[in-house]
């Protein structure tokens, strides 16, 4: 892949955090050690936050879906799960894996009002022009009691280094599959989501230092088998780069 800002296939060259990337990058979705290994350690993260269904067959509405990531991690769980993306490409594979699959634009969700138990916004925030549009349609989507639950890139300068200085440099991340400009303040989340009825608590998170470095060095040296065992997303006392969120809607 050319170093030039945006990701290069045969074909063309993208601007930062064009949708059209994740065209290209369609076969990477359910490598586990493909361009989208941290999304796979992330959804698994997010899905912990996530409580069983209290009753049979709550919808649970999955934003920024992709190829249905989520989807293994709440087996069990009793939720209909309705994913909302973008990309077809994406979708397609993501009915594969069980989840209904929506295309729309997460600032404008063709679903009805408080029709959620639960919303999941992993990842996408920082994606969306718009992410207090993004928010708000979140939180219209949640029943009463209904929870959110979420993960995104703090508007950081630290951030900024270590997600896209230093992270797409990285031999498996894509070049340009972020755009700084929209990354989110977390106090600023904080009061968006309080905003529209939902009390939302933040921490920070990262993967876990030692099993990132053996999985990073099997990477870069051409491993062709996946590890036994994926990284886990730990806490961190700094909210500064990765964070979650989770919060119920008053009501």
């Amino acid at each position: 892949m050319p170093d030039v800002p945006g990701v290069s296939t045969p074909h063309r060259v993208l601007p930062p955090n064009d949708p059209r990337q994740y065209d290209d990058l369609a076969d990477e979705w359910w490598r586990p050690d493909g361009a989208f290994a941290m999304l796979h350690w992330l959804a698994r993260a997010r899905a912990a936050l996530v409580p069983p269904a209290s009753t049979p067959d709550e919808l649970l509405v999955d934003l920024g879906c992709g190829a249905g990531l989520l989807a293994p991690h709440l087996a069990g769980k009793g939720y209909r799960h309705v994913g909302v993306d973008l990309t077809r490409s994406a979708l397609d594979q993501a009915a594969d894996h069980g989840v209904t699959a929506v295309q729309g634009d997460a600032t404008a969700v063709p679903l009805t009002d408080a029709c959620a138990a639960v919303v999941s916004a992993g990842e996408v925030l920082e994606h969306v022009p718009d992410w207090r549009r993004a928010v708000a349609e979140a939180c219209r989507l949640l029943q009463p009691g209904g929870l959110l639950v979420l993960d995104t890139l703090n508007d950081t300068l630290l951030a900024r280094l270590v997600a896209v200085e230093l992270g797409e440099r990285l031999p498996t991340v894509p070049r340009g599959i972020h755009d700084p400009r929209l990354f989110v303040d977390a106090r600023a989340l904080v009061a968006e989501c309080a905003r529209h009825g939902v009390s939302l608590e933040v921490r920070g998170v990262r993967p876990e230092l030692g099993g990132t470095l053996a999985w990073l060095l099997r990477r870069m040296r051409g491993g062709d088998r996946p590890a036994r065992t994926e990284p886990r997303m730990v806490p961190t006392r700094s909210a500064a780069v990765l964070y979650q969120g989770w919060g119920r809607r008053g009501g």
